[in-house]
């Protein structure tokens, strides 16, 4: 199936489905509440729709209260309240935990609830959980974001979707809510492979802007018109316009942590040896993110890897 641009209204669900109707504000669970979750739920509350949200760490549970969402104590306080789920986990093992574990979503949630599972995750996980979850009866999709918190928060990037037709269709408006750009691709996992082979441009692009960024430094020449030249001409990407500031003016607040996004290149790794396919360019990148991560500096932004670069000595 070829892969569609899932912006406008189309047909209402089928008669005896739970209606999610782009003029109907419904409640959204948000299970995982921390940069990107934080984010899509900000989204969410703005367009109307109300949310309910856990996560293990109070603090995050107290940003969701202050912007307006409602807190609850556990996963599945969060299934029983709300008819979709969204769940942006930093692990594998917790979001297979949120949705099939005994305390999770398909234990406790209604028979007309939908699983979108947000989180970068392994596409042989998410074929596993799509079909755990519809074998008791319940929606899920695959619906990773692409884009960085900061660009989701202001409503760019976008959500890449898949899974069954149907249930796609059903939830389609809030996801709309979420970011206006949704595309879907195909069945359950593709969505994530898709996701991956993004980051993987992430990963190698961004790993490209602190070169080029380095080897101006170290030249001496003027880094902020630098900056500007590279951006407005030929050499421009969107990994240079996010994360080049933060290169230049060294400070890396983090948008996407080193430590989580160590987790999505070995997810790269392991997809690509799946299917056989040639990745020399990420394998690089990921010994220099794995450099600065293990200098400490696995908090920060990605874009942190400049440091890597910095103390590398030149062939």
């Amino acid at each position: 199936m070829l892969a569609r641009d899932c912006i406008a209204r189309d047909s209402l669900p089928r008669l005896g489905r739970p209606c999610y109707d782009s003029g109907t504000m419904n409640t959204v669970g948000m299970i995982g509440l921390g940069l990107l979750g934080h984010a899509l739920a900000s989204r969410l509350l703005a367009s109307g729709h109300a949310v309910i949200g856990y996560d293990v760490l109070p603090e995050k549970i107290d940003a969701l209260t202050r912007i307006g969402g409602t807190p609850v104590s556990s996963v599945a306080d969060v299934a029983t309240r709300a008819e979709i789920v969204c769940v942006v986990l930093p692990t594998l093992a917790s979001v297979e935990d949120a949705i099939v574990g005994p305390a999770g979503i398909v234990a406790h949630g209604k028979a007309s609830s939908i699983i979108v599972q947000m989180s970068t995750i392994s596409p042989v996980l998410t074929e596993r959980l799509a079909r755990d979850v519809a074998a008791r009866g319940l929606g899920f999709l695959d619906g990773p974001v692409s884009g960085t918190s900061a660009m989701v928060a202001r409503g760019d990037g976008l959500i890449i979707a898949g899974g069954d037709s149907s249930v796609f269709e059903r939830c389609r408006p809030v996801l709309a809510a979420m970011l206006p750009r949704v595309v879907y691709i195909g069945p359950a996992g593709h969505a994530t492979l898709v996701k991956l082979v993004a980051n993987l441009l992430v990963a190698v692009h961004s790993v490209a802007a602190a070169e080029a960024l380095t080897m101006a430094r170290k030249a001496g020449v003027d880094l902020t018109r630098t900056l500007e030249i590279l951006a407005s001409g030929a050499a421009g990407s969107r990994m240079l316009d996010v994360r080049g500031p933060m290169i230049v003016d060294e400070r890396f607040p983090p948008q996407m942590k080193l430590d989580l996004f160590m987790k999505d290149l070995h997810l790269i790794q392991d997809a690509a040896r799946a299917v056989g396919a040639p990745i020399p360019l990420t394998d690089v990148s990921e010994r220099l993110y794995a450099a600065a991560l293990d200098a400490g500096h696995g908090g920060e932004d990605l874009s942190v890897v400049v440091q890597a670069l910095a103390q590398s000595r030149s062939a």
